[in-house]
């Protein structure tokens, strides 16, 4: 039997609790799979998570239980769970009542087989020497939570998303280019086709790669290596710690005057009205040409930093406490195109994907290029292999040069392309 929230609620107050919240995330998608340039198979998955997270005599105790699943055996297990718990301030939202409406629209199986094979046929139609994957998904999702002190929180959303992969093999050399969309309503890949299709035409001989410290230009996939460890440092658990380089430098520029950073939760296709603690969502300027305005925070963090939650308590996973996490991170673009920016450069790198992790904390980074090119005197003269690109992330934001109008998301993160005045290339 589905788990019906209130009944939680109440079976845990019955059964000694204090106080009580559910959170319960439930989710249906019929993904369509492509593989080898033809249609491999159709699922059909649907899940549904409850966490039931208590306080007994202030000490905590948090299960989660997946599908149908006796609701007091949910109850007595945290209940037992909360005696082996030292007591802790609790951490609800005050009561109010939040229900929004349905967004997104739905695309049938049929449709989404349809878009994918035409998409399939346009990649192989230019080379036809090509081998092409894919996956198609209509995703519906409904978030639910609410507490004994009144809270009820819930929205659902229908979002739609594809994936493009496209292999090609030349010999001994081999190319793997990948790309996709979140989007809603409208399904619609030939942007990405257009550029899959660009970057094969960039690839279509290998040379070497220009190596030393030059120009370095991140498309915008590549550049969200960047913003993860931006997103990290200006994360107010980090300020608690004190182990964010930028802790202390509230009010001061730490970054090129280029960049401006800011969070905004209503944009599509990421929109989210409130948190996993039940704290509305808002806008919030980060960073304003490269002057640090604001951190970001959940409830317990901003408690002890002094502050009011930014409404950015999420959590990683169902099992897990909120912690803070940003909800659209957005980095306001430049007025050149990506074209432009390359006829601007001269012995100078393209990064477009990368393999491996990028940095943590401490900035450091030094990562393979998946799929790079070189650009002498403003042109794209091919593709680059074996090369690796090092830094930091501190300093290298501090070398931004230019942005391009070419903004795309790449997770939850918006962001357009950017040029790095000098990093060192190893070729």
């Amino acid at each position: 039997m589905t788990i019906d929230p209130q009944q939680l609620i109440e079976l845990a107050l019955k059964s000694g609790a204090d106080t009580a919240e559910v959170y319960q995330s439930s989710s249906r998608s019929h993904p369509v799979f492509f593989e080898a340039n033809r249609l491999k198979q159709l699922e059909s998955q649907e899940s549904q998570g409850t966490a039931l997270r208590l306080w007994r005599e202030g000490c905590p105790g948090l299960v989660v239980g997946y599908g149908a699943i006796d609701p007091q055996e949910l109850v007595n297990k945290a209940i037992a769970l909360s005696q082996l718990n030292c007591s802790e301030i609790i951490e609800l939202s005050e009561p109010r009542k939040a229900i929004y409406p349905n967004i997104g629209q739905s695309l049938s199986v049929e449709t989404l087989i349809e878009i994918g094979k035409n998409a399939i046929d346009k990649l192989r139609d230019a080379y036809p020497d090509t081998i092409c994957s894919g996956e198609f998904a209509c995703e519906e999702e409904t978030t639910l939570l609410i507490n004994s002190q009144g809270l009820h929180c819930q929205y659902q959303e229908t979002s739609l998303n594809y994936y493009l992969g496209l292999e090609w093999v030349r010999g001994e050399d081999f190319l793997g280019i990948y790309d996709g969309e979140h989007t809603r309503n409208e399904l619609d890949p030939d942007q990405v086709i257009k550029q899959i299709l660009k970057r094969l035409e960039w690839a279509q001989q290998n040379v070497s790669p220009p190596t030393g410290k030059i120009p370095v230009l991140f498309t915008p996939e590549a550049a969200s290596m960047f913003w993860e460890t931006v997103a990290d440092a200006i994360n107010g658990k980090r300020v608690l710690e004190n182990s964010s380089p930028w802790s202390d430098k509230l009010g001061e520029i730490i970054v090129s005057n280029h960049l401006t950073l800011f969070q905004d939760p209503q944009q599509d296709p990421y929109s989210c009205p409130f948190d996993d603690e039940g704290t509305t969502t808002q806008f919030l300027s980060l960073i304003t040409q490269g002057k640090l305005t604001q951190f970001y925070s959940d409830r317990t963090t901003a408690r002890e930093l002094g502050n009011n939650s930014t409404g950015n308590g999420f959590r990683p996973s169902l099992g897990r406490y909120p912690t803070p996490n940003l909800v659209n991170l957005m980095i306001e673009p430049g007025d050149a195109s990506l074209e432009t920016l390359i006829s601007q450069l001269d012995k100078a790198l393209v990064v477009d994907q990368l393999l491996g992790g990028g940095a943590d904390i401490s900035g450091e980074f030094s990562v393979n290029i998946d799929l790079g090119y070189r650009i002498e005197n403003g042109q794209i003269t091919g593709r680059v292999k074996d090369t690796m690109v090092a830094g930091n992330v501190y300093t290298a934001l501090k070398q931004v040069i230019a942005l391009g109008n070419d903004c795309r998301w790449h997770g939850s993160c918006y962001t357009p392309s950017l040029v790095i005045e000098g990093l060192s290339v190893i070729g």
